[in-house]
């Protein structure tokens, strides 16, 4: 069982960064692959961006490629979402996820936080 807790969230002007971070919960953090959706209002929850276990592999969508950074630190059960140059389409509901193996799809995560706001301003 994993209990994952989104935090860094909040209210930023169009160019700003933020860094989200998601704590987790057990003593088997390391053993799951971990990763970071969003939902903006009226849309479907969409993949954003998972690292591998050992931290090493990435994955991103195209439309943040370049700009947000997966990172993880297992000691501290802590995935982070470090984002930067951020656009007005960013604004959504970040949640953070985990699972077994690899995923790109919301029905193939295991474990879900309830989620942490950002809004960028034009």
């Amino acid at each position: 069982q994993v209990q994952l807790v989104e935090s860094g969230g909040g209210l930023v002007q169009a160019g700003d960064s933020l860094r989200l971070s998601c704590a987790a919960s057990g003593r088997t953090f390391e053993n799951y692959v971990v990763g970071w959706f969003r939902q903006a209002p009226g849309k479907e929850r969409e993949f954003v961006s998972r690292i591998n276990r050992g931290g090493y592999s990435t994955v991103y969508v195209d439309s943040v490629k370049g700009r947000f950074t997966i990172s993880r630190d297992n000691a501290k059960n802590t995935v982070y979402l470090q984002m930067n140059s951020l656009k007005p389409e960013d604004t959504a509901v970040y949640y953070c996820a985990a699972a077994r193996r690899p995923f790109s799809r919301v029905g193939e995560c295991d474990y879900w936080g309830p989620g942490t706001q950002v809004t960028v301003s034009s």
